[in-house]
């Protein structure tokens, strides 16, 4: 059952992440169709909401993980930082040339430690931190 569970965790974190960032691309290309368009540099405005939006969605994800996860919700919320770390690095290395390099290593770094705060945020919350 615990081993379910921290799958569980871990599923439902990484989910939170992937609706978050899916709604705000949505409303970003409904509100600012101007921000989309196809250039290989992002403009600044767009560059600045997602990679904030990106931030708010790991930590997103990492509050529900440690929320989920009964036992040692820290190693959880790792587990899902690293992960989320390698899905982020491979999606970087298959943008390469598309995007400017400093814009991928951003959403590399930014997730990982956006569910680690989460994470944090949760375990102050139980009063653990």
């Amino acid at each position: 059952m615990v081993v379910l569970r921290a799958f569980f965790s871990l599923a439902a974190g990484f989910a939170t992440m992937a609706v978050f960032v899916t709604l705000v691309t949505i409303l970003l290309q409904r509100l600012t169709p101007e921000w989309s368009d196809s250039s290989a540099t992002p403009k600044p405005g767009y560059a600045f909401v997602n990679l904030g939006c990106t931030l708010l969605a790991g930590a997103a994800g990492g509050y529900v993980t440690a929320w989920i996860a009964e036992h040692n919700p820290i190693v959880h919320v790792l587990a899902l930082a690293i992960t989320v770390l390698l899905l982020a690095a491979l999606s970087a290395l298959q943008q390469r040339g598309k995007l400017p390099v400093w814009y991928l290593l951003a959403l590399v770094a930014i997730t990982p430690l956006g569910a680690f705060a989460g994470g944090l945020i949760r375990m102050r919350v139980l009063g653990l931190l």
